[in-house]
């Protein structure tokens, strides 16, 4: 197999030029083989998202970058809703730019449909931006380097503030969405 991909589809279409099907399609499978990757449905629970956030500390694996506990952003809006604007759905020109540069979620190193594995190893926490622009793509294709997380110790995405002020104030916890980021974090709060 080669590097130089362009030169295989040269080759291919000077085959289909010949009118020389066959031999376009024996270039493809020994140069630029199709690998077909099996579509798998992935849905992970908050407690399994929220162990990967502290495991990485709350890190963006790809950047470095401090991240913040979904539910801390959520209740900064529920608080300061006209300077701090989420929409239900995430409509861009209604919700401040945080809640992409800063939610965090999980990544596939190795993406799913290029054959990566869908298990914690392969995880990594990034932002919401992040995870947007890598897509598909493998670090080497974007030039980008998995850095090592973070410790929670140093930086808990501010899902401490999140239970101190919960504690002081109950409110926020009648709003069902609050509450189930509450449940899924609560092992981890003293």
């Amino acid at each position: 197999m080669t590097d130089d991909k362009a030169s295989v589809l040269l080759a291919v279409c000077g085959s289909l030029l010949d009118d020389d099907v066959e031999q376009a399609g024996q270039i493809l499978d020994s140069e630029y083989p199709f690998e077909r990757i099996e579509r798998k449905r992935r849905s992970y629970s908050r407690k399994q998202v929220t162990a990967i956030f502290v495991r990485d500390g709350f890190i963006d694996r790809y950047s470095g970058k401090r991240l913040v506990f979904p539910a801390s952003l959520q209740l900064i809006s529920t608080l300061l809703p006209s300077k701090f604007p989420s929409h239900p759905n995430g409509k861009m020109s209604e919700t401040h730019i945080a809640f992409w540069e800063l939610w965090p979620t999980i990544d596939h190193i190795v993406p799913i449909a290029r054959g990566g594995a869908d298990e914690p190893s392969n995880w990594a926490c990034t932002s919401m931006l992040r995870n947007s622009v890598k897509s598909n793509w493998t670090l080497d294709e974007l030039g980008w380097t998995l850095m090592e997380g973070g410790h929670i110790e140093e930086w808990d995405g501010l899902m401490g503030w999140y239970f101190e002020y919960t504690r002081m104030n109950e409110k926020p916890l009648e709003d069902p969405y609050l509450k189930k980021w509450w449940v899924a974090a609560r092992e981890y709060i003293d």
